[in-house]
């Protein structure tokens, strides 16, 4: 990698990444057929969309000095977190399946907890950054992170959102970490993690049905365990080679959200276990190469923002992999680069941008 020139494997990798979700995605549309209600050429639209848009931005973002988001990371990470309290006004969020996560603008749904997660992390870069020496201490260092790691949480847990918030603590342990906290500091927000947990999965219903069909998924094959079950079932169908591209028969009527949280098995079940391992691999050198990037910049700010970034695309994507084979429970989380959500995937590539240019 050379000093003024962007990252070219990982670039590549993100190239590869889209367009082959984007031919997963396309099979997995094809389950939308069979059911009705929704138009194929609607969602490859969207998708397409995000892809060009995405590009767009990456490309804008990647010629940006990053510098700039220090300067400016207060007001974005305020910006954000107003975003996403605004799914909390009627008319303007509405509920879907239970959680109130979306704006409706102008004919168009928008999910902002996917700008609070870049707004928390180019904030906390920042706060890091700053801390300096005193990121050792409890007043200077423990204590912020658990302040912004608090207003976080009651936004998202309010919605409810327990995905998002465990991919977004996630992301802030590891650059708390990489930051120079202490161990102590960290077993302490270890512990209160696996407190919070705790109290969730007896305080939420829904998370305690999640969690029970985790530990046993024939429990409640039609209700809470039918997702997990379904997913199963496709995976181990694929075998080792898969039945094929667009051949797959659990996206006909079988697995929810065959083009969103569910992808992972469609593509499972025809590109079967090599498939797998495969994408797996594509994603595991995306977080090779990202965080490769961030351990070489003399910079702070900078390694911490592109480690951040990383952390926040790979986490997500690993979790929704590892929820769909049965390895954690279930999240509601996409696959990103690869399930549907345009301006998921738009964001996502516009975070790689800020990436490539750290990586100058």
């Amino acid at each position: 990698m050379k000093k003024g020139h962007i990252d070219r494997p990982f670039l590549l990798t993100v190239i590869i990444l889209v367009v082959l979700g984007f031919f997963i995605f396309s099979s997995a549309s094809l389950g939308l057929l069979a059911r009705g209600g929704v138009q194929f050429s609607a969602v490859a639209v969207n998708q397409l969309m995000g892809i060009g848009i995405g590009a767009v931005l990456m490309f804008i973002l990647a010629k940006t000095p990053y510098k700039i988001w220090r300067k400016y990371s207060f007001y974005i990470f305020i910006a954000s977190v107003v975003a996403t309290l605004l799914v909390f006004i009627p008319g303007l969020g509405f509920e879907f399946n239970g959680a109130r996560r979306w704006l409706s603008i102008g004919g168009f749904s928008i999910q902002p907890a996917e700008l609070l997660k870049i707004g928390v992390v180019l904030y906390f870069a920042a706060l890091l950054t700053n801390m300096k020496q005193g990121i050792k201490t409890y007043r200077e260092g423990l204590l912020p992170f658990l302040g912004l790691l608090a207003v976080v949480a009651i936004i998202l847990l309010m919605q409810p959102d327990t995905g998002t918030f465990l991919v977004i603590a996630v992301t802030m342990g590891a650059m708390y970490m990489a930051a120079g906290a202490r161990i102590r500091d960290l077993a302490i927000v270890g512990g209160l993690g696996m407190l919070a947990v705790s109290l969730l999965v007896y305080t939420r219903p829904y998370v305690k049905d999640r969690f029970l069909s985790f530990l046993d998924p024939t429990a409640d094959p039609l209700g809470s365990g039918y997702q997990l079950q379904q997913s199963l079932i496709a995976v181990g169908s694929g075998e080792w080679i898969g039945r094929g591209f667009g051949q797959s028969i659990q996206k006909f009527n079988f697995l929810p959200e065959p083009i969103g949280d569910s992808i992972f098995s469609v593509f499972a079940e025809e590109f079967g276990f090599i498939g797998g391992v495969i994408l797996i691999g594509l994603f595991l050198f995306f977080a090779y190469r990202g965080l490769t990037i961030a351990s070489k910049q003399s910079d702070l700010y900078g390694g911490l923002v592109c480690m951040g970034i990383v952390i926040l695309i790979t986490s997500q994507s690993f979790i929704n992999i590892a929820s769909l084979i049965g390895v954690m429970p279930l999240k509601g989380l996409a696959l990103l680069f690869i399930s549907q959500g345009g301006k998921a995937l738009m964001l996502a590539l516009a975070e790689v941008g800020i990436v490539l240019n750290i990586s100058k």
